[in-house]
């Protein structure tokens, strides 16, 4: 297929904005770009498709969310963290079935598809979930998928025993990491090598010192990379600081092996100058979540000082219960725009900066950098269309401007992955859009039911 007449964004080495560009695409790869009047003449013979009023860019990658969570969303608002975690979360995941997790899977896969993410990173499955269930929603799909099993022995959070996990959560060594291991053996390169399967590890305390040793070198055997939460709060930095002998975050992190360049950690609001440091020498990734940061009271993570000193950052929804949407598009806006109001200072964190934090720094947390991230030649077809002829959207005079201070997910028209036409004038080709919402209706509501808290997540409002 040619697809002809857009403005394509294409996140290459030197940046280029294609003013009436053209990509064709054959297979699953790009085997050409550039202008349309050059492409048509060359590619007579092909089956085109008209792109003209719409922006085209790599499809976004999330770096950081949980498919399970979607059917709680909205379930757990206005709460700080430990509430958040003890009251809501935990006891709602912890009555989750096998069949709730493929109906979450599959919401938010609609979602993100829908919304122009064609990649992203499951940060910890659990075993109760079905993480077979996850890998058949990724295959079904068309979606790009690196899927954290859950790694954990400690059924607590940052060491303190009031934070309590729901005992339907607990796994040890034998179901999580030694079923990552299975899950690993059986699924990674799956559904034509969109699925691979990672290590999803608990925060420290979550996670004794002995088994994330055991896991990272496991992690190098084998080129399993690993995703963690870490630094999110400040519980987390007095749990290190606490440790015998005390730690940073990072210097606990190196410990124990979870730094360098196959590690994605996620958050990292609460770091020292030390810690960031740290990062930079050993290549090791960050993914930005600043709504779930911002809605959970977490802090304002250091996301200028990480990119001044060379990290790779990147940026994910988190789950709906502290986000409320799966938008990554959504999520590049105040990504954009935080960072400016905390320190006064507009020069911070421009849009291309976010563009790229949202492409090609999500492709190079995930190791595939190689192969998506941006549009070239060589590479996986993976991008999305943005109608922009739309009252909200103009006029518009940057590209860049446009797609990370006005677009949202609902002005995506077109999603493509491995050269499959996926999302087309904006509705799912792949799956039943109106059976995935009933279905996660459904189970979400089970699932509140089923954990006794039907009466904690209804509106605070009368309702009459």
């Amino acid at each position: 297929m040619l697809y002809t007449h857009a403005t394509v964004v294409t996140v290459n080495t030197k940046r280029e904005i294609i003013l009436d560009g053209s990509i064709l695409v054959q297979g699953s790869r790009i085997t050409d770009i550039g202008k349309s009047n050059t492409l048509l003449s060359k590619h007579k013979e092909e089956d085109m498709y008209d792109l003209s009023g719409h922006i085209v860019c790599p499809g976004l990658i999330s770096t950081h969310m949980h498919t399970a969570q979607t059917l709680l969303r909205g379930a757990a608002d206005d709460l700080e963290l430990v509430s958040w975690l003890c009251e809501r979360i935990w006891v709602l995941q912890g009555n989750f079935t096998t069949e709730d997790g493929y109906a979450a899977a599959r919401v938010s896969i609609a979602e993100m598809l829908k919304s122009g993410t064609t990649c992203f990173l499951e940060s910890m499955f659990a075993d109760r979930y079905g993480f077979s269930g996850l890998c058949h929603a990724v295959t079904e799909s068309g979606i790009r998928g690196c899927l954290g099993k859950i790694v954990m022995d400690t059924g607590k959070y940052a060491g303190d025993g009031a934070w309590a996990m729901h005992p339907g959560l607990i796994e040890d060594r034998e179901t999580s990491l030694l079923g990552a291991l299975r899950m690993h053996e059986e699924w990674d390169g799956k559904a034509d090598g969109r699925i691979r399967v990672w290590f999803g590890a608990r925060t420290p305390g979550g996670v004794s010192t002995a088994l994330y040793k055991e896991m990272t070198s496991l992690s190098k055997e084998k080129n399993i990379p690993i995703t963690m939460h870490c630094a999110e709060v400040k519980a987390d930095r007095e749990f290190f600081a606490a440790l015998d002998p005390p730690h940073t975050p990072m210097s606990y992190c190196e410990s124990v092996g979870l730094l360098g360049p196959q590690t994605v950690l996620v958050h990292m609001v609460h770091l020292d100058d030390s810690d960031i440091k740290a990062l930079a020498e050993t290549g090791t990734h960050v993914a930005h979540c600043p709504t779930s940061n911002a809605k959970l009271a977490s802090g304002v993570a250091r996301v200028p000082d990480l990119l001044a000193a060379g990290v790779n950052v990147g940026l994910g929804t988190d789950g709906a219960p502290c986000n409320n949407t799966n938008d990554l598009l959504q999520e590049m806006k105040l990504a954009g725009i935080v960072h400016k109001a905390i320190s006064y200072d507009s020069t911070l964190v421009p849009a291309e900066t976010v563009l790229e934090m949202a492409t090609i720094n999500g492709a190079k947390a995930l190791g595939l950098d190689s192969e998506i991230g941006s549009l070239e030649v060589g590479k996986k077809a993976d991008f999305i269309a943005v109608d922009m002829r739309k009252v909200h959207l103009q006029p518009y005079y940057s590209p860049i401007s446009a797609l990370v201070y006005s677009v949202t997910g609902g002005d995506v028209s077109m999603t493509v992955v491995d050269g499959k036409i996926l999302v087309e004038h904006g509705k799912l080709i792949t799956m039943d859009e109106e059976e995935v919402w009933k279905q996660a209706e459904i189970h979400g509501h089970d699932v509140v039911k089923r954990a006794g808290l039907a009466e904690k997540v209804k509106a605070r409002w009368p309702l009459v």
